[in-house]
């Protein structure tokens, strides 16, 4: 597979995405559920930190990636849904640098008036392709 981050203004880069993501000859696409801060065994978060939540909801990412036989180097779209828009940008690009790295997939950040349930904050999906 060939993968060229597309980025004709450089500004997205220091919040960790690209415009596009152009993917050709690629054998496999994944793509991922929205993925929360919610346990192994279905529990709610205990935690109300934002940081805290898209820390746990990106490494549920990280799970299902594994599970699908894929890594975060093959991500080239995520899709971040957050009640609180101002919290989320605040902690999101370090935390996606130290939990993923440093790729930058495409990707689209969206404020929701709720989300599945009312103690969630943040949900997160991923295509990945290779």
């Amino acid at each position: 597979m060939t993968r060229q981050d597309i980025n004709p203004w450089e500004w997205s880069k220091a919040f960790g995405f690209s415009q596009a993501v152009k993917v050709t000859d690629h054998r496999e696409l994944l793509v991922c559920s929205g993925q929360t801060a919610m346990g192994p065994d279905g529990s709610l978060p205990a935690s109300t930190d934002m940081g805290d939540q898209v820390r746990a909801a990106l490494e549920n990412v990280l799970v299902v990636l594994s599970a699908g036989g894929m890594t975060p180097a093959d991500i080239v779209k995520s899709t971040i849904y957050t009640t609180d828009v101002d919290a989320c940008v605040g902690v999101l690009g370090h935390t996606v640098q130290e939990v993923i790295g440093s790729i930058l997939p495409a990707s689209t950040l969206l404020g929701v008036a709720r989300l599945a349930f009312p103690e969630l904050l943040v949900e997160i999906e991923v295509f990945a392709a290779r």
